[in-house]
């Protein structure tokens, strides 16, 4: 008895100790940022302190004149938002098409789908760029360097996760409710609409914050198929750095306005995303 007790309490300072260092290895460097952000330039590209000595809020207010952050705003706002709700769409579809019917090629559907996650994203940027470009000279529709090819780009992140992830969600939910709404007289479509998509309401926001995260934070990609009219915000935010200075400030600034719209949508979705992820990935 006296060993099962000290086994708990010994877990228990263990359990405090590993909590304690993951908690200071996340929350240092966002503390550092917010101070930073709070700080002249002269002090930040001076000696490091831990406390601002002069408590200044001109770097919230100069990050929008230094470069078109708005605009940036904007962008990435329009770009995440159209992804996301393409991808929830077609995903949904596709999902359950694959969790319901049997139909020729679907083991290799989602087989293909699920290998598609075995690459980086880097093998396909060379691909993607060639197809856009062809696209225009056959049929003058331009994708590189616009919102819409850059939504295109995206969704080809996106939707094989998500497809994957709510076709697993979509099995752990009882065939019964949809033979039940069959029954009632709906269709398939009134079934997914009626019964499938109410129940699986947590592996659909998991998914759409999948897709809005992704489409967000994302670099490379939009390095290239962007120009300065439609920047996105992950790219926009080196402009701060010029060849003569670097706005760390600024660029600290920004960068805590920019997660603003991600962590408050994570913070209020957290507990459906916790358990669509689970539900989707242990099926």
């Amino acid at each position: 008895m006296r060993e099962s007790v000290s086994v708990t309490r010994g877990f228990k300072i263990y359990r405090g100790v590993v909590l304690v260092v993951l908690g200071a290895f996340v929350l240092i460097p966002l503390y550092v940022m917010a101070t930073s952000s709070l700080k002249p330039l002269k002090d930040v590209q001076g000696a490091f302190t831990w406390w601002p000595s002069n408590l200044t809020l001109a770097p919230f207010v100069d990050m929008w004149k230094t470069v078109p952050l708005a605009r940036y705003f904007v962008n990435s706002t329009i770009v995440s938002v159209v992804a996301t709700v393409f991808s929830v769409a077609i995903a949904i579809l596709a999902a359950f098409a694959v969790s319901r019917f049997r139909f020729r090629g679907r083991t290799v559907f989602t087989t293909t789908v699920l290998s598609t996650q075995m690459f980086p994203g880097v093998l396909f940027l060379l691909p993607l760029f060639l197809i856009f470009v062809n696209i225009n000279n056959q049929f003058g529709v331009q994708l590189v360097g616009t919102r819409l090819g850059l939504i295109i780009t995206y969704l080809t992140f996106s939707l094989p996760f998500s497809i994957w992830m709510l076709a697993g969600y979509f099995d752990s939910i009882p065939r019964e409710l949809d033979e039940a709404a069959l029954v009632d007289g709906c269709g398939p479509l009134g079934a997914l609409w009626r019964v499938v998509l109410p129940a699986a309401r947590p592996g659909v926001i998991a998914v759409a914050i999948y897709s809005f995260m992704t489409a967000w934070g994302e670099v490379l990609f939009a390095s290239v198929m962007t120009t300065e009219a439609n920047r996105t915000l992950s790219v926009g935010l080196r402009q701060y750095s010029t060849q003569t200075n670097i706005y760390w400030n600024q660029i600290m600034a920004a960068a805590l306005v920019v997660s603003i719209p991600v962590v408050i949508g994570f913070l209020l979705a957290q507990r459906h995303f916790v358990a669509g992820v689970t539900a989707g990935a242990v099926k």
